[in-house]
Formats: C-alpha cells, structure tokens, sequence
C-alpha cells in the first residue's frame, strides 16, 4: 500500500499535465467532470458564506489613506475597467489556462484613497468571516491585481467569491481572495489565511511554496 501511494504522488503532476492537455483540445467539456481537467475547484474556509446581492454589497478601503471610502457594485462598475487573460495556478497543484478576469486595477482604488507615506502593506478581509490576505504595497500597485468583477467573461458567481474577489494574477491563487470586503492599507504586511498555516506570503507561481510550476505571467 506504501508503495503505490508512493508511485501515486509521482506520478500526479504527469497526469495532470496528460489531463489538461486533453482538456485544452475537448470541445465537448466532459474533461471537466474529471479531476484536474482543467476546471476550478471551489473552496471556502468556513462551513457557508452568506451571500451578497448586488444592492447589499460594500467593499471598504481604509487604514493608513486620507480618505477612506466605501464603494458599492455600481461604484465598482462604473470605475474604468482592465481586462486580463492568464492562467490560473493553484498551489495544490492544479491550472486553469488562459481564465480572463476583469475589473477595476487595485492601483486606482488606492491612489483615490490618497495612501500615507507611512504605509507598506495591504490587508484584505472578506465577507465570509475568516479569510484573509495581505500585499506590500509594491505588490498592491501592480498592474496585473485586480478588484475583479468579472471571471471567465461573465460577472464573478458566488462559488468563485462574487460579486466581487480580489484577482493576483502572477500569484499562487490563494493570493486572490473571494468575497472581498475590505482593503485596508497598512504599515506592515501581516500574514493571511494560509500563511499562517505554512504557506509563502510571497507567493509568485513556481518561485515559492516548493514548487516549479510555470508562472503565469
């Protein structure tokens, strides 16, 4: 039994890669029921999330900023919005190529803040209760993180974190928070959710986490 869960682990990331070659070329989708063929797995760290409409969502930014505000869906909507096609790595070791995101740079959401010379990090919260994330503020300003309203062409469905989720695309996709409700600006970076169960906080694909996977940008 130690044996062939030992050639099992070995032989995972051949798979997958065999599974999402195929998935790639399927015109049918049925590679998608498959585990790893190239589809996203959903996650929550809590027993349920409560959902948000788009009437009732509130997204907060605040801490070390002049002039903290909050924005609703419309809000978000009506802010210019940037468009970016990459693929999705998760540190567990499954991939979703060429996933579109779009949304508003988190960039502009902060300069409108007026961000304190004193700050060097953000902190994200979200709705469910538990998660949590954090980038420097470099990190933060990058052209490539989004406050991502959209996902795959069409708006961000609950089981993906809408209405709205945060989306690093260089990142190990634990970085992109779901169900995004806070950005708060401070002085240090403090560790999220899974980092302070082991994992990178500085997680770029294939250059953190001990893996070697291809990055996404």
């Amino acid at each position: 039994m130690l044996g062939l869960g030992a050639a099992g682990i070995a032989a995972a990331p051949l798979l997958q890669r065999s599974v999402e070659a195929l998935a790639q070329q399927d015109p049918t989708g049925l590679t998608d029921a498959l585990p790893a063929g190239g589809a996203f797995r959903y996650y929550s760290v809590t027993a349920s999330v409560p959902p948000k409409s788009a009437r009732s969502y509130r997204l907060r930014v605040d801490g070390l900023v002049d002039r903290p505000s909050t924005y609703t869906l419309a809000d978000l909507r009506a802010q210019p919005q940037t468009r970016i096609v990459r693929d999705v790595q998760c540190v567990t070791g499954w991939r979703v190529p060429e996933t579109p995101f779009e949304g508003v740079r988190l960039s502009r959401l902060l300069d409108a803040a007026g961000v304190r010379p004193e700050a060097r990090a953000v902190r994200f919260t979200c709705f469910d209760g538990a998660y949590s994330e954090s980038l420097t503020l470099d990190q933060a300003r990058r052209d490539d993180v989004l406050v991502a309203l959209r996902m795959q062409d069409k708006p961000v469905g609950y089981e993906h974190g809408g209405p709205v989720r945060l989306y690093v695309a260089p990142m190990y996709f634990y970085k992109s928070a779901k169900w995004l409700s806070g950005i708060t600006v401070t002085e240090d970076v403090r560790p999220g959710y899974w980092e302070e169960r082991g994992y990178d906080v500085d997680a770029w694909v294939g250059r953190s986490n001990g893996r070697d996977d291809a990055p996404t940008a």
